[in-house]
């Protein structure tokens, strides 16, 4: 099982946050050629599990099928994730199924795989409003249930340096 680190900084950031060279970790970052998911369902109907976009992005499902840990590092952005961080989680389909199952009294997806995972969620930025936090914790929460994720946190850094204590 490995560790997934999902980011939206940049390079040298990223590095100055995090030193490990651990074997077991996978990083996911934007190296500018991640298309948007098209909404074609074909990673249910042609390809089931892996998206019909190649990109460097199809197998995320696959990916998460695979960790123990998810870590998301993400601008906040007005209570959500930063743009590229959106884009995986939006890639990240192929790890559901398309049938649904009632949880808690609402509608979900069944998963494709029976693994569970800690998500651990870093928001950053400067005066990220109380609203802002209250969007974010709902999405996560929701994210949580939907990624059938255990063990969930989540952060609010001022400082890209406060990540780093953390992680």
């Amino acid at each position: 099982m490995m560790k997934i680190i999902i980011h939206d900084l940049n390079q040298q950031e990223f590095m100055a946050l995090y030193d490990n060279q651990n074997t077991d970790v996978t990083v996911i970052s934007d190296n500018g050629t991640i298309r948007k998911c098209i909404g074609c369902f074909g990673c249910w109907i042609k390809t089931p599990g892996k998206c019909v976009i190649k990109d460097g992005y199809h197998n995320m499902g696959e990916l998460l099928s695979k960790c123990h840990e998810l870590v998301i590092i993400s601008k906040c952005v007005y209570g959500s994730y930063s743009p590229f961080v959106c884009n995986i989680v939006d890639r990240s389909l192929p790890y559901l199924l398309p049938y649904f199952v009632i949880k808690n009294g609402e509608t979900h997806h069944r998963f494709r795989y029976d693994n569970k995972f800690t998500l651990s969620v870093h928001f950053y930025g400067n005066d990220i409003t109380k609203a802002e936090k209250e969007t974010a914790q709902a999405l996560v929460a929701a994210n949580s249930v939907n990624l059938n994720s255990i063990g969930n946190k989540m952060y609010f850094h001022n400082s890209l340096q406060a990540i780093k204590e953390v992680i």
